[in-house]
């Protein structure tokens, strides 16, 4: 079971914004909600303060129109040829840096909306700074923001860069893609054309970059809880964020294991005395690495770290609970286990997983699979 605390998305929200000052904020609640739960997290976020929603896909934003969600949400790229309807019905404010969307999008809205009754769509223009992944090249803004404007349907309602290297707060990167960006943007102010929001700054340029923070601040995986990067201390700039996420099992099952047995799939780890062994009914179709139980992961039962043994299956992993001759045994079933949270004075985070693993938390919290049913409360109870 994984329990989100919607009132510590709250807290987080509130405490970049406060930040933030008086810009935009706006809560990037993708890949549902970085694997919390979409439509909790931006009622939350909302809560908190937030004044725009971001999300990767237009299904995801039509979800959050299903639930009721109100205000702008901003689809961080081009929708793909065909969802442009999708985008004018639900007033999707869909992300733009090639001709050929601007026109399909123009289309779109001429067709779907009254122009004497109904709002042009609002469209964010954005730069490529040196991500390189998407965006339109610097030389081709003004062009794209002219079409733009002389759309009857459009309207051009900002101009986003995204950071690389913001997470690394003393590499001059971000300070040259910001210039290319004031750069792109006075030239388009030069030509009459309003920029509308200038916004850049993700969760790291928020915190470590001031001068990124311009008119909104788009903020993910701080919302959650968790720093941008291990050696990223969102504490380190007076903000004080709580993990939203918990992921909770219960003991299935419990036995001994000779001195000399091998465990799981390949038999790769040798007990070397007799040990008590619980079996935990999660496994890597639940969001648990393969791998992690070769690094070093543990999991937390009665307030202890117990480590993870053998290799994670599908649906299940084991953990050594120690040495037969404690009577009783040491764990019992049904007993809960935490995977990702605090039990006692004990805690397992998100970036121990991914410092193990060698990635980042993003990929932990959102790997959690969606047979893993989630529970969302207001506080931890």
């Amino acid at each position: 079971m994984v329990y989100v605390d919607t009132a510590a998305i709250t807290h987080n929200v509130q405490h970049l914004r406060a930040l933030a000052g008086t810009r935009e904020f706006c809560a990037v609640v993708k890949a549902d909600g970085y694997g919390h739960g979409a439509v909790a997290v931006a009622q939350a976020a909302q809560r908190g303060g937030a004044t725009w929603l971001a999300v990767a896909l237009v299904e995801e934003a039509v979800e959050l129109r299903q639930a009721g969600v109100s205000g702008p949400i901003l689809l961080l790229s081009e929708p793909p040829p065909g969802s442009e309807d999708l985008v004018v019905v639900h007033a999707i404010v869909p992300t733009v840096y090639s001709a050929g969307c601007i026109a399909r999008l123009s289309a779109a809205a001429t067709a779907i909306a009254d122009p004497d009754r109904s709002p042009p769509c609002e469209v964010h223009l954005k730069v490529d700074t040196g991500m390189h992944r998407v965006g339109a090249q610097p030389a081709e803004i003004l062009a794209m923001a002219a079409s733009i404007v002389a759309q009857r349907s459009l309207s051009l309602g900002g101009v986003c860069t995204h950071l690389a290297m913001a997470d690394v707060p003393d590499d001059t990167y971000t300070g040259g893609q910001l210039l290319i960006l004031d750069q792109s943007v006075r030239a388009l102010i030069s030509a009459g054309i309003r920029p509308g929001i200038v916004h850049a700054a993700n969760s790291a340029g928020a915190l470590a970059h001031p001068s990124a923070r311009l008119d909104m601040v788009r903020c993910g995986i701080a919302i959650y809880g968790q720093d941008p990067d291990a050696g990223l201390a969102a504490a380190s700039y007076a903000v004080q964020l709580r993990p939203a996420l918990e992921f909770i099992s219960a003991v299935s099952h419990v036995k001994v294991v000779a001195a000399g047995e091998r465990i799981s799939y390949g038999l790769q780890h040798r007990f070397s005395e007799d040990s008590w062994v619980a079996t935990i009914p999660v496994g890597y179709a639940d969001g648990v690495p393969r791998r992690l139980s070769s690094v070093g992961g543990s999991v937390l039962i009665g307030g202890y770290r117990r480590p993870m043994v053998g290799r994670v299956t599908m649906d299940q992993l084991m953990v050594d609970c120690g040495p037969v001759g404690t009577d009783p045994p040491p764990v019992v079933a049904g007993q809960p286990v935490v995977l990702l949270g605090n039990q006692g004075s004990e805690s397992v985070t998100a970036w121990e997983w991914a410092n193990r693993l060698d990635t980042i938390a993003y990929e932990i919290t959102c790997g959690i699979s969606h047979r893993v049913p989630r529970v969302h409360r207001e506080g931890r109870s």
